[in-house]
This record gives C-alpha cells, sequence and structure tokens, in this order.
C-alpha cells in the first residue's frame, strides 16, 4: 500500500495537518504549534523512505512511482490525477520536505497573532510545493502551480513586514502573469496534440512526443511564453524586481521556504518544460546566448547589488539573484555537467541561502532590526551563533569540501565545455560572492561590541540549533561526498541532453566524480583503437571538449 501510493502519501500530509488544525480551538496556541510541527516532521518523515526506493530504481529509464493513468481524473478534457517522480523531482521533493519542517520550527516564537491561520496556510502551501514537482499532468501541475501562490501571497500580506501589502501585491501579479502566458502555452499544447493524434489529454509524457513538432513562429512564441512565467518564478534579471521586496517583508520562514523552494519551480520548468518541448527553439544560437547573457548578468548584477546592501536580509535575497544565475546558465548550456551542476546547485542553494534567512531572522527576532550598521562584535556574545553563521557563509560562497563549490564547479565547466567566453564572464560571480559574505560577516561579527544593545543578547536555543543542524549536515555530506546526487541525476539528465541535442555526440559528465569518468570518445570506439581527433580543427581536442560542438 505504502510503496504503491508513496507520491500521494508524501504529498497530501501536510494538507491533513492543515485540515485537523481547522478544529483546535485559535486560542490554543501552544496546542496548533505542536500539531503543525508535528505534521510538518511526518511530511519529512515519510519522505526517507523514498530514498532507498529510489536508489534502487535509479538507473531505469522514464518516470518513477506512476500513479494514476492519464484522463482519469476529468475525462471529459482529457485531465487527470497523474504523478511520477525521476532523479530531478526527487532532489527536490526531498529539499521541500526538509525545509518545510524547519520553516515551521522556526517559527515557533516568530508567529504570534493569528498563529492557527498561519500554519494553516504554511501546511497548504507544502502541498502546493510538492504537487509541483510530483504532476505528470499539465492540467495538476497547473493547479499545484496556482494553488501554492494564495498561500505565499497571504503569509506575506498578513504576517510580514510594513510594507507587506505593497510585496505580496508585487509578488503575486508578476507570477500571475507569467502563469497567464503559460496557461495560453498548455492550451495550445492541447489543442495541438488533439491535432496530430485525434486525442485531448494534458499527459506531459505525451505533450513530450507531439510538442517538438511544432515549428516556426508557433515555435518561438510558445517557447517564450513558458520561459517568461519561469524566469518570473526564478526570477531572472529584468524579471527579478519582485524578490527583494517579497523577501524583506516575509516572515523568516516564508523568506525561506521562498528562496529554498519556491524560487526552484521556475528553474525545475525550464528543465521539465521549456528544453524537451521545445528543443529546436532552445539549441537555437540566438536564443541560448539571449538567456546565457540574461544569467551572466543577474549573476554579476546581483553580486553588485548585494555589495551596496545596508539591510542583511535585502542582501541575501539580492544574493540569490545571483546564485540562481548560475543555475539557469548551466540549464541553457544544455550539456549533462551544466544541467547536472544546475540541479545540484538549485539544492545547495535551498540548503545555504535557506540558512541565511535563519540567520537574519534569529538577530530580527532579538533586535527586531536588520540594519547591518546596528551590528558589530556579535561572535562575542553569540559564539555558537557565530559559529554555525560562518559555516553557512563559506557554504554559500562555495568553498571546497561544502555544497556550494560542487555545484558551481561543475556548472562553470560545462559553460566552459560550450564556450570560454561564457565561464570566464560568470567566473566573477564566485569572486563577488565572497565579497559581500565575508563583508557582511566583518561588520557583524567581529571586532568590538559597538552597540550596548547587542551586549546581552541571548545565544541560540536547542530549538534554533536543531533547525541548523539538518542543513549544516547536508551542507557538509553534499560537499565532501556528491557521487550519490550525481548518479541519482545521471539517468535524467542523459536522456534530456538526448532530447534536446539529438544529433550531436553525447555530452561529457564525470558523472562518477571519484571514478574514472568515460569519455564520449572512448564509449564511441574499441578499446584497443585510439579516438580519432575533431574534424572541425586541425589538431587534436580534448575528448571533454570534442564531445560537445560549442555553438
Amino acid at each position: 500500500m505504502f510503496n504503491d501510493h508513496v507520491l500521494s502519501i508524501i504529498l497530501f500530509t501536510p494538507m491533513v495537518g492543515a485540515f485537523i488544525l481547522l478544529f483546535v480551538p485559535k486560542e490554543n496556541k501552544n496546542a496548533i504549534r505542536w500539531l503543525a510541527n508535528m505534521f510538518a516532521l511526518a511530511g519529512l518523515a515519510v519522505s526517507i523512505p523514498l530514498i532507498p526506493m529510489f536508489w534502487a530504481v535509479k538507473d531505469q529509464p522514464g518516470f518513477k512511482f506512476l500513479e494514476g493513468v492519464p484522463n482519469n481524473w476529468i475525462p471529459s478534457i482529457g485531465a487527470g490525477y497523474n504523478l511520477g517522480i525521476d532523479g530531478i523531482s526527487f532532489l527536490l521533493i526531498l529539499l521541500t520536505t526538509l525545509l518545510g519542517w524547519i520553516s515551521i520550527l522556526s517559527s515557533w516564537n516568530a508567529i504570534q497573532e493569528r498563529v492557527k491561520e498561519y500554519y494553516i496556510w504554511f501546511l497548504l502551501l507544502q502541498t502546493g510545493m510538492l504537487g509541483v514537482f510530483m504532476a505528470l499532468d499539465m492540467f495538476l501541475f497547473f493547479v499545484f502551480w496556482e494553488a501554492m501562490l494564495v498561500p505565499m501571497y497571504l503569509l506575506i500580506g498578513i504576517w510580514g513586514g510594513p510594507r507587506k501589502l505593497y510585496a505580496a501585491i508585487k509578488f503575486f501579479l508578476y507570477t500571475l502573469l507569467g502563469s497567464v502566458l503559460m496557461l495560453l502555452g498548455i492550451l495550445f499544447l492541447y489543442f495541438h496534440h488533439h491535432t496530430v493524434t485525434g486525442v485531448y489529454t494534458f499527459a506531459i509524457p505525451e505533450l513530450y512526443k507531439t510538442a517538438p513538432q511544432i515549428t516556426g513562429t508557433a515555435a518561438i512564441l510558445l517557447f517564450f511564453a513558458f520561459f517568461i512565467g519561469f524566469a518570473i518564478k526564478v526570477p531572472m534579471f529584468p524579471f527579478h524586481t519582485w524578490l527583494p521586496d517579497a523577501h524583506v517583508e516575509a516572515p523568516t520562514a516564508g523568506s525561506v521556504i521562498l528562496a529554498g523552494v519556491l524560487l526552484k519551480m521556475g528553474t525545475y520548468g525550464l528543465i521539465r518544460f521549456s528544453l524537451p518541448f521545445f528543443p529546436g527553439v532552445a539549441m537555437h544560437p540566438k536564443v541560448r546566448l539571449f538567456v546565457v547573457t540574461l544569467s551572466i548578468i543577474g549573476i554579476i548584477y546581483g553580486a553588485l547589488v548585494s555589495l551596496m546592501q545596508k539591510d542583511m536580509k535585502k542582501l541575501v535575497a539580492y544574493s540569490s539573484v545571483s546564485h540562481l544565475g548560475f543555475c539557469t546558465l548551466g540549464i541553457f548550456v544544455v550539456n549533462q555537467a551544466g544541467i547536472a551542476g544546475s540541479v545540484i546547485q538549485q539544492i545547495n542553494h535551498g540548503i545555504s541561502t535557506g540558512a541565511l534567512f535563519l540567520i537574519v531572522g534569529i538577530l530580527y527576532e532579538r533586535r527586531h532590526t536588520r540594519e547591518i550598521s546596528e551590528y558589530g562584535g556579535i561572535s562575542n556574545v553569540m559564539p555558537v551563533y557565530a559559529t554555525i553563521t560562518m559555516i553557512m557563509f563559506l557554504s554559500s560562497m562555495g568553498l571546497p569540501l561544502l555544497n556550494g563549490f560542487i555545484g558551481e564547479f561543475t556548472i562553470l565547466q560545462g559553460t566552459f565545455i560550450e564556450s570560454k567566453v561564457w565561464a570566464a564572464w560568470a567566473v566573477p560571480g564566485v569572486v563577488l560572492a565572497a565579497a559581500y559574505l565575508l563583508w557582511l560577516y566583518q561588520r557583524v561579527y567581529f571586532g568590538p561590541v559597538t552597540n550596548p544593545k547587542n551586549e546581552k543578547l541571548q545565544d541560540l536555543t536547542p530549538r534554533e540549533i536543531l533547525t541548523f543542524a539538518p542543513l549544516i549536515a547536508a551542507a557538509l555530506f553534499i560537499g565532501i561526498y556528491p557521487k550519490p546526487m550525481f548518479q541519482i541525476l545521471q539517468q535524467p539528465v542523459a536522456q534530456l541532453v538526448q532530447t534536446v541535442r539529438p544529433n550531436e555526440a553525447k555530452p561529457v559528465m564525470a558523472t562518477h566524480p571519484l571514478a574514472t569518468p568515460v569519455t564520449a570518445a572512448s564509449a564511441a570506439v574499441p578499446a584497443n583503437k585510439p579516438a580519432a581527433p575533431a574534424k572541425t580543427s586541425s589538431k587534436p581536442r580534448p575528448a571533454a571538449v570534442a564531445a560537445v560542438r560549442s555553438n
């Protein structure tokens, strides 16, 4: 029973918690908090058995743990309750259940007003996010995509800061604009599929077969309809302007889940839909150059603006623009190293930036200000807090042996294979990340205590340490031993690259970093024969570079 419906159990556990909270008197705040935390932890607990279950089938092609059949929900329009995951969605589901529990645990003291409504909306948001990563039906996907929009809007608009309504409305309108464009694209694919096959269906595997047949202007318009919808959610430059306001005004847990999971829906959509639906457009040199240019601008711009911030939370918010620029860059270099690095960096960003927002939130709970100038010498009065902060800062800036390094290095490896110029422009983002994070640490944590209000601040409580413990463990594990993540991503990423670039040699990725990588050249010739040099050059090129034609 559990094995057959594991995805549905993971999906609806938070919703069950929200439903039960409806019957708890709103005056009993402690009972509400305990129940909400129990169901958030239960959501994480029921996802853990998925790890060995998925590991056993990770090398099998296609989606795993399928539930439902196409068109079984609303047969009259061809919509189905159809769930399934691959390695990409598997990792994002685990990230969602982990950060969902951490976010709710971190809200214990921060939320004092309308506690019942807060936890109900947060648990419903959790279900919406999980549904996006599980849905194998475009209608169901869109329902979950829109369903998580309302809880996030309310979390910002009710429990946010002084400009909460402005930030919430801005977030809602931006996302809704992208959703409308995407809905038009979905409807076009739906009717096109009927024209080709005579069947009305929203089943994503079926649309994978007919969508790539669309060519010409229609394909370009469809690509950008989906692209804009996902780019706003990422958000890519220049669609990023809603993000700093939403982060600054959102409650701490809202910022954690917004940065950790909601932004990944945009990058997930680019991987799941934009590339396989429209491979011809995605691989067009001008389109790729356009998207890569926006990504690199986002990397540099986000880092430079972070350097100028006086508010800690806004600094972390703009750092997300920079880090996610690396993720979109990795996606659109369209080789195995780039896409796998992008997915890993999405997980890393959720871990590291989620922790950074928790770090800022802890100081805000104690002092009710995020101004950098208000602090100094915090390590003298909060040594445990300062130590954890340094670990997560180093994780975010990509120090070797921590998680951020693995993702950025693999993305830059894939980018270098495609274009040395793209890689050269992206690399300064790594240096700038170290600059703004180390400068922030120096001003807030080092030196003497300059403000008397900071002299008696309480160090971390056991509950607060518990929120950081799994994030630190994950950062260290991924940084030291990333091999399992590459193995989980190898099959879906290879299949995606083969779909988008069917006529080219398979791009090379060291899918097993601690083993000897097999190059495309060595796989294509007998063991006793040397690989022939690339025809496009008079000199032999390294196999890793020759395997992919640079556009």
